[in-house]
Parts: structure tokens; C-alpha cells; sequence
């Protein structure tokens, strides 16, 4: 009996010697190594990878220690089909298992950007690049990329007026690209809304459309007001009077030209040499001036049927506008709100 007992001891300090050496073995290959100790890192799951390849690719960016190791959780959990594709922050620290977790609950964290109408793609991309999604160059070299251009039949070269204003959840450290697409199919779904029969409109006839859009958002401030606003510039463009819009004037100086956003227009500014001046050109401007939202886009796709061809701001606090149908009213409606 005592040798019995002996062994049974023995037999016991082996099986715990065991454990303790496959949950110190466990523990080990669980941690993170290398510059998963120490930094962020940002690890895309492309659409397709194996379990396999994600797991080599891990191992050698030294995100996690064993490729073998995170196989086996994978097979442990049958979980071979189950990640899911997109990009992922793993933060210092984080052990295998939580990256395996990550990948198969699809925890990809996101910030919250809000883009407000009436932006143009460079302020937009500013956006972009202060909240870490994409830099303002990449974003820009995606809104001019010939590329996506042509797989929206956007006929330009660039996508200005198509990027819809929202507030958009992205992952930090996103591919431009990928961002431009989201908000071009954003506003693509919005128009479906607005004009369920945009698409009977020729990419020329479309682009007329947002290109009207683009500047009665940065004219309008009350969205009552917004169907009038567009018959004025429809009905001036109609018999062939010049859209005298101050928005595009402000687009030359600021796009254009460099300057800073003026606080009030001059007699020498609505003179400035650009083709999106409508103080010296007719017609439409060549692009749009700014990413317009759903009632611009409204407004452009549903102007008021009127007679008016001025309209002139009388209260700056509300936004409120005054239309007349002739430049002696016009004119009037001046010396009465303007020039007291």
C-alpha cells in the first residue's frame, strides 16, 4: 500500500508538472511579442485570406508568436470560417486569443467624422486627415483618380459634388479610396431618394444637375427657401443672363486661387479671372463648388416654378432672402435691406 501511494504521488507531481508546463506553454505562445508589445498596429483581414495565411502574416510582422499556435486556436473554436475581412487596430498587448476573437466578431474600431454640406474636397479631406482616416492628399488623389471616376460615369476629373454629406463611421487609417467610394455610393443612394429617376438623366445631363446643386447649397441658409433659390438661377440661365452667383466667386478665390475665405465681396473680386466666375462668364460653372446635401440636391432636381431672377439676403440671422422679378425691384429691395 505505501508503494502504491508512492506512486499515485509521484504519478500526481507528473501530471501537475504537465499542466503547469501547458499553461505555462499556453501563456507564452498567448502573448504578444515584439512591436505588439509596444505600438499600435493596424492589420488588414483581406476578403479570401486563410486562417493559414492571416496567421503567417501575423507571425512575421511579429504581431503575434506563433502561426501554429493561432491555427490551433482557430481549429479548438472551428471558427477556419468564420473571419471576417476588414482592417483591425491591435492595440500593445493584446494576446492571441484576442486577436482570434477580434478578427471573428469583427471588432474594427470606428470614429465618428461628420461632414457638413457645402464642404469642397479639400476641406473634406482636412476632415479626414484631423480624425486620422486618411490624409488630405490621399483623399484628394482618390477624388481625381481616373479610375473611380469612370466607374461612376462621373464625366470630369474629379468627383467634387458627388461626395455626399454625412456623418460616416470609419476606421482609423482607412484607405482614401475606399472612403471616396463610400460617400459616392452615399449620395448615389440619397439621389435614389430625391429623384427615384436620376438615372434617365445622361452623365452630362447629371452632372448639370449637381453642378446646379452644388452652388445653391452654398447660397441657401433657410431650406424653405431653397426651390426658389434654384428657379432663380434656372430661370436667368433660361434667358441667357449670367448666374452672378457670389458662391462661385468665392470658390475662384479660395480653390482657385488661395486666398482666404473673404468676409464680403469686392467690385475687384467678382472680377477675378476663372472660368467659375459667373460675374464674367455665362452658363454653368465647368464643376461643382462644393458637395451639396439633400435639399440643395432637391432644389436642383425640383426648382419652384416662378417668375423671380434676384433674390438678395435681408436677414443674415435668419437666413432669410427677398425675390423679385425685376432689376428695378431688385434694386430697391438693395437701398431697403443693404445700403441704410
Amino acid at each position: 500500500m505505501g508503494k502504491l501511494l508512492k506512486f499515485l504521488i509521484a504519478l500526481l507531481l507528473v501530471a501537475g508538472g504537465l499542466v503547469i508546463a501547458v499553461l505555462a506553454g499556453w501563456n507564452y505562445l498567448n502573448s504578444s511579442p515584439g512591436i505588439a508589445e509596444e505600438q499600435t498596429v493596424l492589420y488588414e483581414v483581406r476578403e479570401g485570406a486563410t486562417v493559414s495565411s492571416i496567421a503567417q502574416e501575423l507571425e512575421k510582422g511579429e504581431i503575434i508568436r506563433s502561426s501554429h499556435f493561432f491555427i490551433l486556436l482557430s481549429k479548438l473554436y472551428n471558427t477556419q470560417d468564420k473571419v471576417k475581412s476588414g482592417f483591425y487596430r491591435i492595440e500593445p498587448g493584446t494576446t492571441s486569443s484576442e486577436v482570434h476573437d477580434m478578427f471573428v466578431e469583427g471588432s474594427q474600431k470606428l470614429v465618428r467624422v461628420t461632414i457638413p454640406e457645402g464642404l469642397t474636397a479639400r476641406k473634406t479631406g482636412a476632415r479626414f486627415e484631423k480624425s486620422n482616416i486618411c490624409s488630405q492628399d490621399d483623399f484628394l488623389k482618390a477624388v481625381h483618380s481616373a479610375q473611380i471616376i469612370e466607374e461612376y460615369s462621373v464625366p470630369s476629373d474629379t468627383l467634387e459634388g458627388y461626395l455626399f454629406p454625412d456623418t460616416y463611421m470609419f476606421q482609423q487609417k482607412y484607405p482614401a479610396e475606399k472612403v471616396v467610394r463610400h460617400m459616392v455610393d452615399t449620395f448615389f443612394m440619397e439621389l435614389g431618394e430625391i429623384e427615384p429617376d436620376y438615372e434617365d438623366f445622361s452623365p452630362a445631363e447629371l452632372q448639370e444637375k449637381v453642378v446646379m446643386a452644388s452652388i445653391i447649397e452654398r447660397e441657401y441658409r433657410d431650406p424653405e427657401e431653397v426651390g426658389r433659390i434654384a428657379s432663380v438661377f434656372y430661370n436667368r440661365l433660361e434667358m441667357n443672363m449670367r448666374l452672378q452667383s457670389c458662391a462661385t466667386v468665392v470658390y475662384a478665390l479660395t480653390e482657385e486661387k488661395g486666398r482666404e475665405h473673404p468676409s464680403s465681396l469686392t467690385y475687384d473680386d467678382l472680377e477675378v479671372e476663372s472660368d467659375f466666375n459667373t460675374y464674367r462668364n455665362w452658363g454653368l460653372p465647368p464643376g461643382p463648388i462644393s458637395n451639396p446635401g439633400k435639399f440643395a440636391l432637391d432644389g436642383a432636381m425640383h426648382p419652384a416654378d416662378t417668375d423671380f431672377l434676384y433674390f438678395l439676403l435681408k436677414d443674415p440671422n435668419a437666413g432669410k432672402h427677398v425675390f423679385s422679378q425685376t432689376l428695378k425691384d431688385h434694386n430697391t429691395a438693395y437701398r431697403l435691406y443693404i445700403k441704410k
